[in-house]
């Protein structure tokens, strides 16, 4: 349940704004890829990993040619960024939010607890929020759109490394950040005790 938005920006026909969640919860967990409860606009994909005697090898990404990828593509407008980012158990990077750049990430090591909520006010999902349990023991790639505001925490006891790419160089006037612990949104990052 929500009361009304605070409008955090306006860009290219897009209205952002942060909805005001009563519960102090971690929303729809996402168990499934084709979920009816994904954010609109989410897509999750299998990361298929080929295993043998040596140890394994895994294809991230084929940009242009179908899947998540496949609108990636260099161009005037777009200029693809494959990024890395290793961070300490317990860690928490959260929030984030773009105007215009599309997420595509891959959980190359350890484990992900990733935060998504829709903060664009014109979308059927607006204010929903998507928890996804991904890495080593759930291998999923996820594309997370312009105005879908994200995150993520390490769970576990190893360091994780997310590879993402992005269908835009990195450019701070197109990223807002809330704090993680955003009163409004408020999002549970502690352990869920069952």
């Amino acid at each position: 349940m929500m009361n009304r938005a605070q409008v955090i920006g306006r860009r290219n026909a897009m209205e952002l704004a942060v909805p005001r969640r009563q519960s102090h919860d971690i929303g729809n967990v996402i168990v499934d890829p084709n979920s009816n409860a994904l954010i609109d606009g989410v897509e999750i994909e299998p990361f298929i990993q080929w295993p043998d005697d040596r140890g394994a090898f895994a294809e991230l990404f084929r940009f242009g040619t179908g899947g998540i990828a496949r609108d990636f593509v260099s161009s005037e407008e777009n200029h693809i960024q494959v990024s890395a980012a290793s961070s300490y158990p317990g860690t928490i990077k959260a929030i984030h939010y773009h105007f215009e750049q599309t997420d595509l990430w891959v959980p190359a090591a350890g484990m992900l607890q990733v935060f998504l909520c829709d903060l664009r006010s014109d979308s059927r999902t607006f204010g929903d929020v998507n928890t996804l349990y991904i890495g080593h023991l759930r291998p999923w790639k996820i594309r997370i759109p312009p105005g879908v505001g994200h995150g993520y925490k390490i769970l576990g006891l190893q360091p994780a490394v997310l590879v993402y790419a992005t269908n835009r160089f990195y450019n701070a006037a197109d990223e807002g950040r809330l704090p993680y612990n955003d009163p409004d949104i408020n999002y549970d990052w502690e352990l869920q005790h069952k």
